[in-house]
């Protein structure tokens, strides 16, 4: 109750900021941005878009990946209108498909660029159920997968750019507190979820996803630990707010659950808060592997925070991005994963 009633007021934690904060206010005093070059997935609407545009404001060159280029190329066009000197990419990625993230590490590596901030912010909730090309369950592959596979593909880079410039490179995760929604075994319900159309939850799949952002948080920054990577990763939930993620379902009950429940949903600006406080806070160089609410540090679920279980994770997606499009290779060696 008494969190609940601090949420409401917007009361200030640790950081100095709340869940009132908005992404403007959490970067007014972080370093100038002009030599940071940000890769945003998920930019071109709602959350990624605020922050596309507050991190352009603080001089970022943006690089924006999109599936829709028409719909990136309006973001870029917004930002440019209101900071004329901002520098903003458009490529095109689809994270449902790891041939299509491959392509797209493989264009950006060919423009030579730095990579300092990754925030691999894109998102999919739907009630339907539906497979990749690669034979995935799509929110899975598109919300965790897609970015695990990214995020590889780009950390040497980020590795290298660190060293270089020597200052620190940052992955940010968007993350949910509905990852909490899930517990079980998730490699098995993956595979069960993957293969039964008739049984599909598309919230406990959500959660499943959002859970796998968590873990991979966890596992990559010990693995970026051991590495002694000037690179940190931590991932956020942003709060409760509309966006296109429910574009699948709308209608009267999604337009009456979020009428109800108003008081408790942010503003974009307000939701962009911790993505932006995480990826340019200077209070946070060298924080890795944590959780962040609200702009301030949060606890994460018991299934969260265990560290064997996002070991294995880590294990069950190499398996995924290297056998993609086998399925019965795939489920065969998923079950193997104790």
């Amino acid at each position: 109750m008494l969190e609940t009633i601090k949420y409401l007021m917007g009361s200030a934690g640790p950081s100095g900021f709340g869940s009132n904060s908005t992404a403007d206010q959490v970067t007014d005093h972080c370093p100038d941005l002009r030599s940071i070059t940000a890769i945003i997935t998920g930019a071109t609407s709602g959350i990624g878009a605020e922050t596309a545009k507050v991190l352009a404001k603080r001089g970022a060159r943006l690089v924006l990946p999109a599936r829709n280029l028409k719909a990136a190329e309006d973001t870029k066009a917004r930002i440019v209108s209101e900071f004329p000197q901002s520098e903003v990419i458009i490529m095109a990625l689809d994270l449902s498909s790891l041939d299509s993230v491959r392509r797209f590490a493989s264009e950006f590596e060919s423009l030579n660029l730095p990579l300092n901030l990754l925030i691999n912010n894109a998102g999919k909730f739907s009630y339907n159920h539906s497979i990749t090309e690669d034979g995935i369950e799509t929110s899975f592959a598109t919300n965790y997968l897609g970015h695990f596979l990214l995020t590889k593909l780009l950390l040497s880079n980020m590795i290298k750019t660190a060293k270089t410039t020597g200052v620190q490179g940052r992955i940010v995760n968007v993350s949910s507190n509905i990852h909490s929604w899930f517990s079980g075994d998730f490699i098995s319900y993956l595979c069960f979820i993957t293969k039964n159309k008739c049984e599909y939850d598309g919230t406990r799949a959500y959660a499943l996803s959002k859970l796998a952002n968590v873990l991979h948080t966890k596992e990559l920054a010990y693995r970026l630990k051991e590495m002694d990577a000037n690179v940190t990763i931590n991932c956020v939930h942003p709060g409760v707010v509309r966006t296109r993620l429910t574009r699948d379902c709308e209608g009267f009950i999604t337009d009456l659950v979020f009428f109800l429940a108003s008081k408790f949903l942010k503003t974009i600006p307000q939701a962009a808060a911790t993505t932006c406080y995480v990826a340019t806070h200077p209070r946070l160089e060298n924080v890795s592997g944590k959780y962040f609410s609200d702009c301030n540090e949060a606890l994460t679920s018991k299934l969260g925070s265990n560290t064997t279980e996002a070991a294995r994770l880590w294990i069950a997606s190499e398996i995924m991005v290297n056998f993609k499009g086998i399925k019965d290779t795939l489920s065969l060696g998923l079950s193997h994963i104790k």
